[in-house]
């Protein structure tokens, strides 16, 4: 059983940055595409940003595009997603995500992933 945690929301200004970090542990983490997923109250669950197993592959959203960039590292089974120039409509709850199937460039898609952390808040004040 795969679990994820996820690490480094909190509250920042407009403007601001922050990084999230996922921990993952119980498989083979180089072996899964990772990505981030967010939402907010009342809004539909979105995908944010997606990495190729290797690295190699990176896929965003268009809202974010420019300003977040995910990476990992494979020796240390984590993720991050560096969030800058964020703005208020970025506030929302960010849940890690693993696709232990796919190979090539990530899915966007929610049923893609089989395993999702519990999510870490970030809220962007004004």
């Amino acid at each position: 059983q795969v679990q994820l945690v996820e690490s480094g929301g909190g509250l920042v200004q407009a403007g601001g940055s922050l990084r999230l970090s996922c921990a993952a542990s119980g498989g083979t983490f180089s072996g899964y595409v990772m990505g981030w997923f967010r939402q907010a109250p009342g809004k539909e669950r979105e995908f944010v940003a997606g990495i190729s197993r290797d690295g190699g592959l990176q896929r965003y959203t268009d809202s974010v595009q420019g300003r977040f960039t995910i990476s990992r590292i494979n020796a240390k089974n984590t993720v991050y997603l560096q969030m800058n120039s964020l703005e208020v409509e970025d506030t929302a709850v960010y849940k890690c995500v693993a696709d232990p199937y796919r190979t090539g460039t990530p899915s966007s898609l929610p049923v893609s992933y089989e395993y999702w952390g519990q999510g870490t808040q970030v809220t962007v004040s004004s």
